[in-house]
C-alpha cells in the first residue's frame, strides 16, 4: 500500500486545480525526492504543474490531469520506497512513462519484480513490456524475445538463467549466438577458432560478468556448467536439464533456426532473442527469425514478447533514435 494519502483542496477551479499528497517521516520524502531534490526534479520537467514541499506535504497546483499524473507518481513511488527499493533517475522516469502511458500498468508492481540479485544489485524490468516479457519466460518452455536494441532482450534472458541454475531448475546454462561474419572471414583472423570467434560471443561473457563472481564463473564455465558457444556448435546435440538462449537470432536462417529449435531436451527452457530490424544475412537471405513467427504461433508453450522503443532503457537519446527509425520505416513500407 502506498504511504501517501491525497486529497482535493475547496479552492481549486476548473482550469487549475490543488491536489496534495503526504509521504510520513523525513527518511521516506528524502528517499523520495532525492538527495538534492534530483528525483523532484525529474518530476517536474516532465509535467506543467507547480509542486511545493513543505513538511510532510507535497502540493501539486495546475491542469487536473497532469495534477492527478504527478500525486499517482510519489505515490507509486511510495509503494517502491515501502518495499525497500532505492529510487533513482531510471526508476522515477520508468514510472513516469507508466503513470502517462496507455498501458494499464502499476510502476510499484513493474518495478518491484525481481529477475535476479547480485551482490546487492538487483536486475529488474524497467517497463511493461520487460515484466510481459519476464512473466513469459517464467511461464513457457520457449520464449522470443523480439525488439531493437537496449531492450534488455539477452540481458533479462540471461539473468533468468542464472536465477534458475542457482535455483537448481537446471543443471547447466547454453549461451550461444550464430557468428554470420565470421563465417566468410574466419580464415583471415590470427589466432584459434575460439579466439577468431571471441569478438562475437563477448557480450554474452560481459552479461555473465555482471551476474556472477569471476571466480565461480570460471569454475562453472571449466566444468561446461556454463558454455558459451557459436550456433553451430548446437547441431546434432539433444539438450537436456538447460537453459539455453540463443541470441541474435535474427542472423539464423530458417534452416539454423529449425535445427536449434529441435535441439530442446527434456527438463529445458529456451529463450530466442533477436532484433528483426537489423538482419546480417547475405545476400536474399531470409531470417529464420522473421519465418518463425509465421510457423510456431498458438502453440502452447511458446510465446512471443515484443518489444518496442518505449522499451529501451539506455540513455534517452537511444530511445529517440529508435522511435525515429521505427517512424522512418513505417512510412518506407507505406
Amino acid at each position: 500500500m502506498p504511504l501517501s494519502t491525497r486529497t482535493e483542496l475547496p479552492n481549486a477551479t476548473p482550469t487549475s486545480t490543488v491536489r496534495t499528497t503526504t509521504v510520513p517521516g523525513e527518511h521516506a520524502m528524502v528517499a523520495l525526492l532525492g538527495t538534492h531534490d534530483e528525483l523532484l526534479k525529474l518530476i517536474e520537467a516532465d509535467f506543467d504543474v507547480d509542486i511545493l514541499v513543505r513538511g510532510d506535504t507535497i502540493t501539486i497546483t495546475g491542469d487536473p490531469l497532469e495534477a492527478d499524473h504527478v500525486v499517482q507518481v510519489f505515490d507509486e513511488l511510495q509503494s517502491l520506497v515501502e518495499g525497500g527499493q532505492q529510487l533513482d533517475a531510471g526508476t522515477v522516469t520508468s514510472t513516469i512513462q507508466m503513470v502517462t502511458g496507455a498501458d494499464e500498468a502499476r510502476a510499484s508492481e513493474v518495478l518491484a519484480d525481481e529477475a535476479l540479485s547480485h551482490r546487492g544489485r538487483s536486475i529488474r524490468p524497467k517497463t511493461f513490456g520487460q515484466k510481459r516479457y519476464l512473466d513469459a519466460i517464467r511461464t513457457n518452455t520457449v520464449t522470443f524475445g523480439i525488439g531493437p536494441a537496449g531492450t534488455g532482450k539477452t540481458y533479462l534472458a540471461m539473468a533468468m538463467a542464472v536465477l534458475a541454475l542457482k535455483r537448481k531448475e537446471v543443471s547447466r546454462i547454453i549461451l550461444t549466438r550464430p557468428a554470420v561474419e565470421a563465417g566468410e572471414r574466419l580464415g583471415f583472423l590470427p589466432g584459434t577458432l575460439f579466439e577468431k570467434i571471441d569478438p562475437y560471443l563477448r557480450p554474452l561473457f560481459d552479461a555473465l560478468h555482471d551476474m556472477m563472481d569471476a571466480d565461480n564463473l570460471g569454475t562453472l564455465m571449466e566444468r561446461g556448467v556454463i558454455e558459451v558457444a557459436p550456433l553451430a556448435y548446437m547441431r546434432g546435440r539433444t539438450l537436456n536439464d538447460a537453459f539455453i538462449v540463443l541470441d541474435e537470432a535474427q542472423n539464423t536462417t530458417p534452416e539454423q533456426m529449425k535445427m536449434f529449435l529441435t535441439r530442446i531436451g527434456f527438463g529445458s527452457k529456451a529463450v530466442v532473442t533477436g532484433d528483426i530490424t537489423q538482419v546480417d544475412l547475405p545476400g536474399a537471405s531470409r531470417s529464420g527469425l522473421r519465418v518463425v513467427r509465421e510457423i510456431l504461433t498458438d502453440i502452447d508453450g511458446i510465446a512471443f514478447a515484443e518489444l518496442s522503443s518505449r522499451d529501451v532503457v539506455r540513455h534517452s537519446i537511444v530511445q529517440q533514435i529508435v522511435a525515429a527509425y521505427e517512424t522512418w520505416g513505417d512510412n518506407q513500407q507505406s
